[in-house]
Formats: C-alpha cells, sequence, structure tokens
C-alpha cells in the first residue's frame, strides 16, 4: 500500500506543477499582449505626430527632419503622377 500512496503522492505533486506551470505560461502570454498592445498605441502616436509636424512644419522642417520631409514631398508628388498616368490609361 506504502508504494500506491508514494505513486499517487508523485502524480499530484506532478499534476501540481503542471498546473503551476500553465498559469505561469498563459500569465506570460497575457502580459506579452498587453506589451504588443502599447507598443502598437506608441507607433500609432509616432506615427501621427510625424504626420503632424510634416503637415505644420514640412516646407520649413529644421536640418535633422529635411530629409525625411523632402523624401515624403517627392514620394507624394510620385503619387501624384502615377495617378495621372493611371488615369490617362482609363481616359478620364
Amino acid at each position: 500500500m506504502e508504494i500506491l500512496e508514494k505513486i499517487g503522492d508523485t502524480i499530484s505533486e506532478k499534476g501540481k506543477e503542471a498546473a503551476d506551470k500553465a498559469k505561469e505560461i498563459a500569465e506570460i502570454v497575457s502580459l506579452r499582449g498587453q506589451i504588443a498592445t502599447c507598443e502598437e498605441v506608441i507607433k500609432k502616436n509616432y506615427l501621427e505626430i510625424g504626420k503632424l509636424y510634416y503637415e505644420l512644419y514640412g516646407e520649413m522642417a529644421e536640418e535633422s527632419f529635411a530629409k525625411q520631409c523632402n523624401a515624403v514631398r517627392n514620394a507624394r508628388h510620385g503619387v501624384e503622377e502615377l495617378q495621372q498616368k493611371i488615369d490617362d490609361i482609363k481616359g478620364l
């Protein structure tokens, strides 16, 4: 009988360890999800800050932002040219 009790105790102990590990993993997954949400908020707001800066100061950007503002301006011009080509092909 003593051996059966030891086996039962071992099974019970391993089950508790597995349950504890599962809880730990679930908590880590939840925390990582919260981190991802925070990072998404940061990214969204960085983009909004950049867009607002460009709209307000793009034509007279400080030197440290001039390269990026020029790149945005050139890309917008490229979009306009490409859209015009599409309109020409469509006969608009």
